[in-house]
């Protein structure tokens, strides 16, 4: 499994270096012909919270921002078709710093996505990353103030905070637009599938917790599949 688990990640890059269609798998399609892929990830496994944090009226930010969105996962194509690797231009995302807490605790980009990391808190943050897709230290910057990183490799990194420990969050960098965070009700949609035969991959929390093939119709309309994460 911890092979399976380094592919999959891999994976996240192995598709831009390629950029080939694979068998079954169709290139650009008519939006006519394409589906969307859809469902929803139950999460059943508990969350740990590492301590306890301060009160949010200490912190004077809105308490909206504690923990809402811990059970999110990602789905996405572990490969996809030709198309999928057409530049879209440079897009931005933002990853804030609020109560503490990194908001959203998963971020999924496309690579060349310029991520802002805004201070939200009354406190200073110190945001930085050691993973080998990308390392960053963005120093210490009070709160009004926001600093921003490019991510043009594929892959998965992880973030923290040089002064609060128990702040973290994922960023996982896609080569193609083939993939969707769960919602707060667990569920996703990724549209503009072409047809074809695809392998679907739920990460969840740092880890591949399922795989499974998906086969989308010449006729379009959309494939519902569900999961649940134990």
């Amino acid at each position: 499994m911890a092979g399976r688990l380094l592919l999959i990640v891999a994976l996240c890059g192995v598709v831009t270096a390629t950029g080939a269609a694979q068998p079954g798998m169709a290139g650009a399609a008519s939006p006519a012909t394409t589906a969307a892929v859809r469902g929803r990830v139950d999460v059943r496994s508990p969350i740990a919270d590492p301590e306890p944090r301060p009160g949010v009226a200490d912190l004077g930010t809105d308490p909206i921002y504690r923990g809402r969105d811990r059970r999110a996962a990602v789905v996405y194509f572990e490969s996809a078709p030709r198309a999928a690797f057409e530049g879209t231009g440079t897009v931005r995302a933002t990853l804030s710093q609020a109560d503490e807490t990194f908001v959203p605790h998963v971020l999924a980009v496309r690579a060349g996505t310029i991520v802002d990391f805004p201070n939200n808190d009354i406190v200073y943050h110190n945001v930085f990353s050691l993973s080998r897709t990308r390392r960053f230290d963005l120093g210490r910057y009070a709160k009004g103030q926001s600093k921003s990183v490019r991510f043009d490799e594929p892959g998965i990194i992880r973030v923290f905070c040089d002064i609060h420990s128990h702040m973290n969050a994922f960023i996982l960098v896609f080569a193609h637009r083939f993939f969707a965070v769960t919602d707060d009700q667990g569920r996703y949609r990724i549209d503009e599938v072409p047809p074809g035969t695809y392998t679907l991959v739920v990460w969840y929390e740092g880890a591949v917790r399922e795989t499974r093939s998906v086969t989308v119709p010449e006729a379009g309309g959309a494939v519902d599949v569900d999961f649940t994460v134990r």
